[in-house]
Formats: C-alpha cells, sequence, structure tokens
C-alpha cells in the first residue's frame, strides 16, 4: 500500500471527530470505530447496528478505511476484501479517545448490546 492520492489515501484528512458521525446525530451507538483514509469519515463497523463505515463506501466509493481503536493500525479495502497489516499515517489522531468505551459512547449503549451485534 503506498500514500499518495490516486490509491484512495488522504494522509492530510484528519478524522470527523472521535466517534461515528451518523450515530452521533441520531443517538445510536457502536460496537468498533472504523475512519475513511480518503476523507476522514468516522463510522460505525459492520459489527455495529447500523454499519456506517460500509455505508459511507457505498455513497462515496471511497474503499479503503483504517480502524479507529487505539492501538488498531490495519486497513481494510472495501472493494476488493483485503486486509493491510500497516500503511501510511494519517492525520492525528489516531483513534478515538483512549477513555471512550467500546462500544461506546457512554450512556447511549443498551443494556442488551451483545444480543444486537451482527
Amino acid at each position: 500500500m503506498t500514500s499518495d492520492n490516486d490509491n484512495g489515501i488522504d494522509p492530510e484528512a484528519p478524522p470527523s471527530g472521535a466517534g461515528c458521525v451518523e450515530c452521533d446525530a441520531s443517538g445510536g451507538w457502536w460496537f468498533h470505530l472504523r475512519r475513511c483514509a480518503a476523507c476522514g469519515h468516522v463510522g460505525c463497523c459492520d459489527d455495529s447496528p447500523a454499519r456506517h463505515a460500509s455505508a459511507h463506501y457505498r455513497d462515496t466509493g471511497h474503499p479503503l478505511i483504517r480502524s479507529y481503536e487505539p492501538g488498531e493500525e490495519w486497513f481494510w479495502n472495501f472493494a476488493t476484501g483485503e486486509l493491510f497489516v500497516s500503511g501510511p499515517e494519517l492525520a492525528p489522531p489516531a483513534a478515538h479517545p483512549a477513555d471512550q468505551p467500546v462500544p461506546g459512547p457512554a450512556g447511549r449503549v443498551p443494556p442488551d448490546w451483545a444480543d444486537t451485534l451482527r
């Protein structure tokens, strides 16, 4: 994986926030977070109830995401189904705040959250 914009990565694009943009707007919750490598959009993973990261790919065509979890640096390509264990550094921060719970955010996760995961 290279770091030029031709492959769908903009290392200068900052993340859109500390949580899933759409879940935050609707009062929802997420299991894990993913960050678009092209524009910085932060969305929830496909194990989350709303699957906003993959919806962002379908809406925009931006195929590459990076985990937005502390300590994880892998990339995923929605278009090819390929996992990359490393890639270019992206604009900070590299993950959601370490004190943000998983699942999150605090106060919006239902007590039966594990029963609702995909």
